[in-house]
């Protein structure tokens, strides 16, 4: 396993299953129908293109096999925006590919921040991860997993908030060494 899949397991492990930040991630990742795509690209056509091939390969596997993916760009994309601007190509791709309804995009980005946020709020950790992220999301699977969701969902992201905020600065430091110092 290279250095970056190290990370985003860690990631995964200790932040997003550890914190619980997302209830529905455990399950597939026990059952390691988590993919995990490192794209080494620089170029955003070649971004996008891993993208378009991780949703073929989602849209041509059995949910068994590969539930969701997370391509992962570890060698571009640091401008936070620019990113966004991707995330929104990743949508604007779902749409043309007639993938709406059945695929979503999930953002995480080592220098995320919610709109209306100062960076170093809390609330943006929910959010920030090694590298920048395209989780690519079965929405039949959310479905299921929502339908036996034992509590309000909308409800996730201010608990997520609460959870990070009440991170002590030495659990921080632990958990997201990637983010700069102003965010601890």
């Amino acid at each position: 396993m290279n250095t970056v899949e190290t990370h985003i397991n860690a990631w995964l492990d200790d932040v997003v299953i550890g914190l619980n930040l997302c209830p529905f991630a455990a399950k597939p990742r026990r059952k390691q129908q988590i993919h995990i795509d490192i794209c080494d690209a620089q170029d955003d056509t070649e971004i996008l293109t891993a993208i378009y091939q991780a949703l073929v390969h989602l849209d041509h596997t059995d949910p068994a096999i590969t539930d969701t993916t997370v391509v992962v760009v570890p060698n571009a994309l640091a401008d936070f925006d620019h990113y966004l601007d991707l995330v929104d190509a990743t949508e604007a791709m779902i749409d043309h590919y007639h993938w709406r309804g059945i695929f979503q995009v999930a953002s995480f980005h080592p220098d995320y921040c919610f709109e209306g946020c100062a960076p170093e709020d809390s609330e943006n950790l929910t959010n920030r991860s090694p590298y920048p992220c395209f989780h690519l999301i079965r929405e039949a699977s959310m479905s299921r997993a929502l339908a036996h969701y034992g509590q309000d969902p909308e409800q996730i992201p201010a608990r997520n908030i609460a959870r990070v905020s009440a991170l002590t600065h030495e659990e921080r430091q632990a958990l997201f060494p990637w983010v700069k110092a102003s965010s601890d």
